[in-house]
């Protein structure tokens, strides 16, 4: 999936970066002319961004300074141009509050961190959560949202992809429908997991993290995972319960 957000400083240099480790597409969507780079010190990011094949996209004209009316109006771009918006912090009078009220005027999914009530920039995620947004504590609790169009369309590409990689070059990429496809090599943190599914008992994924809790953290974990599912050597049932696939 491709990750939008602001560029601003905090969490969306945070998504932003996230997104190019993980070796995925990104767009920064500028509330300023696009040979304006607000924060300067994103110059380098916005770099890197385009570098890596994602977009910085603004409506506004060249050399439009970054003037504190402007970014509210470019937060109903990022909203339509999402399938849906996660928020993670927003304090009661950010405008993270307008990206929200945009994305539920275009029918886009909105999701929600929850946070301590105590914590000021908590009072935006947690007033969604109470008016019906998602609430979102792991990238599971969005993927099993999305609309099923778009899990299909996101598991076809994902199959493709891994399948282009382990095909030789000058043969056609296969999918892993076909046994006698190779699958890749396994990482530390994936045999680890695996040692704890069954192909004939389903573990469920709190009492996975509970046996693993010494050897690695829940974020670890959650990546094996998602690895595991990628390469068909572990399928996730309903109730976030895994098993072998083979």
């Amino acid at each position: 999936m491709v990750i939008l957000s602001g560029m601003a400083r905090g969490v969306d240099t945070a998504a932003h970066r996230g997104a190019l480790e993980a070796g995925g597409k990104t767009v920064a969507v500028w509330g300023t002319g696009i040979d304006v780079i607000y924060p300067k010190e994103n110059k380098r990011l916005a770099e890197e961004i385009v570098g890596a094949g994602g977009a910085l996209v603004t409506e506004f004209a060249l050399g439009t300074f970054p003037a504190p009316q402007n970014f509210p109006i470019r937060n109903r771009i990022l909203s339509g141009m999402s399938t849906g918006v996660l928020v993670v912090e927003a304090a009661e009078y950010s405008g993270t509050r307008i990206t929200a009220r945009c994305a539920m005027e275009q029918n886009r999914d909105v999701y929600a961190v929850p946070g301590n009530a105590t914590n000021k920039n908590a009072w935006g995620p947690n007033t969604l959560i109470k008016q019906g947004a998602k609430l979102t504590a792991t990238w599971e609790d969005v993927w099993e949202d999305l609309p099923s169009q778009v899990r299909l369309e996101l598991e076809t590409a994902m199959e493709r992809q891994v399948g282009a990689k382990e095909s030789k070059p000058g043969e056609p990429a296969s999918l892993f429908t076909d046994a006698t496809v190779a699958l890749p090599a396994m990482g530390d943190h994936e045999r680890l997991v695996m040692q704890h599914l069954r192909q004939d008992e389903a573990l469920q994924l709190d009492e996975l993290i509970e046996r693993l809790e010494d050897e690695l953290g829940s974020g670890e974990i959650f990546t094996a995972l998602f690895e595991l599912e990628l390469a068909g050597r572990v399928k996730q049932m309903p109730g976030k319960n895994y098993v072998k696939s083979f």
